[in-house]
Formats: structure tokens, sequence, C-alpha cells
């Protein structure tokens, strides 16, 4: 008798957890389809443009489905509202204007989100951007770093004026609107002029190889005494504003400042300034790539996620004459935008291997 437990137990545990399997995704499709009958989207304000303007064509060429709901959040608050869980009260996608990070990755297994797929939606310019009327700059990511930096090259902060920080610079006072802590761009923004400006000084480099902690506080802790302004996660008030302050610089995504040209105009880069073609091939040197993230999981039970993502990943939409790329977006290479629709179609799965 106890020989025939031993045979039968794993068959029986096989069987229950299968059923319990089985279950699990039962519970999670009703969740979802009776609770919600459209696509969810949050996350980044730079990628809220796109995702919008392929909600709106996503409507028009699938007339069976609910128009989505697209919010905008920021990436490191909707990349959390996204990893939160399964079911109708999380997002099905989250846009973001940085990579997810290995940790966000295991918050959302950790919480049942398993499958998550990574598609990169295309290519933008982090650019620097004044008004018509102001003074014209012109830049060193060197600058940018010395005149935003609470501790610039590990020293007290002292200027005040863009001269303090280059002679060759007018005596314009230092006043940069930006994003917030909670924004993709401003990790963007860390990366690409913060770091890369400290970078710029042989004993920064060499800190950083024997002090990675007192690295990352001098390159990248801003300033916090008036000169750096938080502007929220609504990159159309920051233009507003700067359009309207002849002192003030504007952070904030390419396609932002290419539709509305009429009031500003890009701060060249080491001298290079913000256009569709150094954007494209990454001589501008804040370009960077842009992500939407999907739950596999939701789509076997939200309707029309799965035409949401064809449309997004449509020739019409995000390739050289596609809709996008008349909103700002710069597309991604033909080999690029290949694999990421087949990671749509096929629904693949990020690892935390993809991200080491």
């Amino acid at each position: 008798m106890k020989i025939a437990v031993r045979r039968i137990a794993p068959r029986v545990r096989r069987l229950a957890s299968a059923g319990a399997l089985l279950l699990g995704l039962g519970l999670m499709a009703a969740a979802c389809s009776d609770g919600r009958t459209q696509i969810r989207v949050v996350g980044s304000s730079t990628v809220f443009p796109f995702t919008t303007a392929v909600s709106e064509n996503f409507s028009r060429n699938y007339t069976e489905f609910t128009a989505p709901i697209v919010e905008s959040t920021g990436t490191g608050g909707g990349i959390k509202l996204f990893c939160a869980g399964l079911g109708s009260r999380f997002p099905d996608v989250a846009n973001a204007s940085r990579r997810i990070k290995a940790g966000e990755l295991e918050t959302c297994a950790a919480n049942g989100v398993t499958d998550v797929v990574e598609i990169k939606v295309g290519v933008d310019g982090l650019v620097l951007a004044q008004g018509k009327a102001a003074q014209p700059l012109s830049l060193r990511l060197r600058d940018v770093y010395a005149a935003l930096a609470a501790e610039p090259f590990g020293r007290k902060q002292t200027a005040t004026y863009w001269s303090d920080v280059n002679p060759a610079l007018p005596r314009v006072r230092i006043e940069v609107l930006g994003p917030p802590p909670t924004s993709g761009t401003r990790d963007s923004f860390n990366e690409l002029y913060m770091v890369a400006g400290c970078r710029s000084d042989a004993a920064m480099t060499a800190l950083e190889k024997t002090d990675e902690e007192r690295f990352k506080t001098i390159c990248q802790k801003v300033r916090e005494d008036g000169h750096f302004v938080e502007g929220g996660e609504n990159d159309n008030l920051i233009v507003q504003k700067v359009g309207r302050n002849p002192n003030a610089v504007g952070v904030f995504g390419f396609s932002f400042l290419e539709a509305n040209l009429d009031t500003l105009r890009d701060v060249p880069i080491d001298g290079h300034p913000a256009t569709f073609e150094t954007i494209a091939n990454f001589d501008y040197p804040a370009s960077r790539p842009m992500f939407i993230y999907v739950k596999a999981q939701h789509v076997r039970a939200i309707r029309g996620l799965r035409e949401f993502l064809d449309e997004y990943t449509s020739e019409r939409a995000w390739g050289p004459g596609g809709y996008l790329v008349r909103r700002g977006l710069v597309p991604s290479p033909d080999a690029d935008r290949a694999e990421n629709r087949a990671r749509a179609q096929n629904l693949t799965a990020l690892t935390p291997e993809d991200l080491a």
C-alpha cells in the first residue's frame, strides 16, 4: 500500500500544480476581462504623445475595440504601477524613456508579472532648448554638469551665471527647468549630461574606479538652490515657461522642441545641434532609445491588446514615413524595427540576463 502511495503521489502533485496554474490563469483572465474592457497605458511623458497617436489610429483602424486609456505618470511611476500585479486594477502597458531596471523587473516577477515584453519604439534626443528671444547659448556637456551639480568635481557650487562655469559663455543667470526624479527623462539627464560631463575630469574617472558611491554623489546630485527647477511630468508646461522666460533653458524630448520651433530653438551640445539627422545617427550626445513594456499575460485577457501592438509596430506608425515620425519620433534602423516587431508578435519575455 505504501508503494502505491509513493507511485501515485508525484502524479497527484503534478496534476495539482497544473490545475493551480490553469486556475490562476483563468482567474487572471476573468479579472481583466470582467473588470476592464479597454487597454490601459501609463508611464513616460516623453513617450506619451507617440502612444497617444498610436491609440488614436488604433481606434480608427479597429473600431470594434474601446479606445485605450493613456496616462502620463513618468517612467518610474508608470513602471511601479505596471509591476504591481496582474488583473483589471493594473495597467497593461508602460511607456518608458529609459530601459527598465533589473530591480524593477524583479518587482514585476515577485508580483506575478512574469512575462514582460520589451519593445524599443524608436530614438529620441534629450534636448536643451531656450526661447527665441533669449541670448543664444551653445554648451558643452562639461558646462551643463558644472552649472548644475551640487558639488561640481567635488567642490562647492558657486556658479550663478553661465560665464562662471565657462568664460566664453554669456553672463546669463543659470536657470534650467527639468524633469523630477520620478521621470525616466531625469534618469537619462543624469546619465547623458551629468555623468558624461563629470567624466570630462580625469580625477572623476579615477574616482569611479576607487569609490563608485562617492562618484555617483558628485556626478549625479543636482543643486537645490533654485538654479535647477523641477518642472513636473508635463513637458508642455516646461515648453511654455521656457518660451516666456529669456533666461530659462528647458530639458525635454526632441518631439516637444520640433513641435514648438515657432517659439523655441535648441541649445547645441558639444557643437552638435539637435536635429532629426544628428539624433538618428547618434552624433547628438544626448540621443536615447524609447520603450514600451507589455504584459504578455494581459494580451490573452484584454480585448484589442494584440491589435494595439500590431498597430504600434506597423510601418505606417513607426517606419521612416510613418505618422509617429511626423510627431517627432526618430525611427530605429530597419533591423531594429524588424527585431522588435518580432518580439511583439511572439510575446518574447524579457529576462534578467537581457539586462545584465
